[in-house]
């Protein structure tokens, strides 16, 4: 993603689109992932980062964020958790990092308020046209989100089972050191199949930072980029008084919001009956 795309999508904050009266708001986005913490801000046009790793708690990656932000400004904070989230909050700590991670005041500790998703329906926000879309992100482990007529669903797919383990052991960051890259391709193109035979998605976007290994994208597929994750985390505060700006009211056809059960359901069952 460019620099002018990152401005753009970023102008859902600029001072031209904010309602009369109302001071536009300033966005940090962050995106926590199984090797790096990358982060952007509101007017800034390139992200940074630092390694995150398996010992990571949630405090140190505030004060990493925080610290690596620097003078950024900020209102509020979308953040990209790489495990099930629940109403805003982390359910289960993260496979591949530190613990306490579930129960950490994360407003209190960011000085404001904040929304926090999982990491794979943050790139998917940033990557949805419309429709029922299946994201899946190849990167330390499998991220996975469906998006049904702009109703989000995060699940944890990467740890249904396949052969002798769970999907993500085999066509994750492990899958691709244990297997090696042409057998690691092999699963991937499984699994993608398997995934799509199952929940049948007008869209399948492949995205993570795995997915430039790949020689060629599985049938029926686009590539994600990662960096569709900030995009993802504006437009997570849109509605806080932040329209989407024409660069990108194209891409949706109906307000994103974070999914029940019952409301997705409704949503897949609607689709049916106008098949």
């Amino acid at each position: 993603m460019s620099s002018s795309d990152v401005l753009a999508a970023q102008s859902i904050l600029s001072p031209r689109t904010a309602p009369p009266g109302k001071p536009p708001m300033k966005v940090l986005v962050v995106d926590v992932g199984g090797t790096h913490v990358k982060i952007l801000a509101t007017g800034q046009r390139e992200h940074r980062q630092f390694v995150s790793g398996p010992t990571l708690t949630a405090e140190q990656m505030v004060t990493g964020v925080k610290a690596l932000a620097g003078r950024w400004k900020y209102d509020v904070v979308s953040m990209g958790y790489p495990g099930p989230v629940l109403n805003g909050r982390p359910v289960a700590e993260p496979h591949n990092l530190g613990r306490g991670w579930i129960g950490f005041d994360y407003c209190a500790a960011f000085g404001c308020p904040i929304k926090i998703v999982n990491d794979a329906a943050l790139q998917a926000l940033g990557s949805y046209k419309g429709g029922k879309m299946l994201f899946l992100g190849l990167g330390t482990g499998l991220g996975s989100t469906l998006i049904v007529d702009g109703i989000v669903a995060p699940m944890e797919l990467g740890h249904l089972p396949y052969r002798k383990a769970t999907f993500e052991d085999y066509v994750g960051s492990r899958g691709l050191m244990r297997y090696g890259k042409k057998q690691w391709r092999k699963y991937v193109a499984d699994v993608v199949a398997r995934l799509i035979a199952a929940l049948e998605p007008e869209d399948v976007v492949v995205g993570g930072g795995n997915v430039r290994k790949l020689k060629e994208l599985p049938p029926r597929c686009r590539e994600g980029d990662q960096a569709n994750a900030f995009i993802g985390g504006f437009r997570l505060w849109r509605d806080a008084g932040n329209p989407i700006p024409s660069t990108l009211k194209g891409m949706i056809r109906r307000p994103i919001s974070p999914v029940s059960i019952d409301a997705m359901n409704a949503a897949i069952k609607r689709r049916g009956a106008s098949r």
